[in-house]
């Protein structure tokens, strides 16, 4: 029962399961956001079902993403992580600062798509998620204290998760972090890859 329970949290050379479903739910849930939205871009004509579903698609994968977050920001304050893999100083702070900016991104990247649509959610066509210009938050922050209209607050934060974040800054860190995983599996040869696939021998 208790090797049971263990394999579930953290240890200090694997990352538990739970730890690892989240990781590669998060990255699944990232290659299908990425999937709808260019399917929509180069695959369907405006106003019709097929743009539609793959608009709504996007929106409820990026709200999984949200909530996924934050169950992983959880998770992560509950577990300590594995202790890192041996290397010098300045590959370990290159390490911690591309998980905060990939941490940072999988925060603002749902937040800025969800505030900055004017369509409501059809949350996996289950049910329906309000637009944020219908909700209480946005009449008081952005209406009453900004003084903006949803047409001026949607064209910034439409900027940053469109050209900012999902044209080029996204993909620079994800390839970066599949790319740093790579080279310590296949270059330097340690295990930094297999504690989010598989368990210490």
């Amino acid at each position: 029962m208790i090797e049971v329970s263990m394999a579930f949290k953290n240890s200090d050379t694997d990352y538990g399961s739970i730890a690892k479903w989240i990781h590669w739910l998060m990255a699944m849930l990232f290659l299908a956001a990425y999937v709808s939205v260019y399917y929509r871009q180069w695959f369907t004509e405006a106003k019709t079902p097929e743009n539609w579903t793959a608009l709504q698609l996007h929106l409820s994968f990026g709200v999984s993403i949200m909530a996924i977050v934050l169950l992983r920001l959880v998770w992560r304050a509950m577990n300590k992580s594995p202790k890192p893999e041996p290397g010098t100083n300045l590959e370990h702070l290159a390490a911690h600062l591309g998980h905060y900016a990939l941490y940072v991104i999988m925060i603002i990247a749902p937040i800025t798509g969800y505030i900055g649509t004017g369509v409501h959610t059809e949350f996996f066509f289950l049910f329906d998620i309000p637009k944020f210009s219908d909700t209480v938050l946005f009449q008081y922050i952005v209406v009453e204290s900004w003084g903006l209209t949803f047409k001026e607050f949607e064209k910034p934060i439409d900027f940053i998760h469109k050209e900012i974040l999902g044209a080029w800054l996204m993909w620079i860190l994800i390839v970066g972090h599949a790319g740093a995983a790579l080279f310590h599996h296949f270059v330097k040869k340690d295990r930094t890859l297999k504690k989010m696939t598989s368990s210490a021998p």
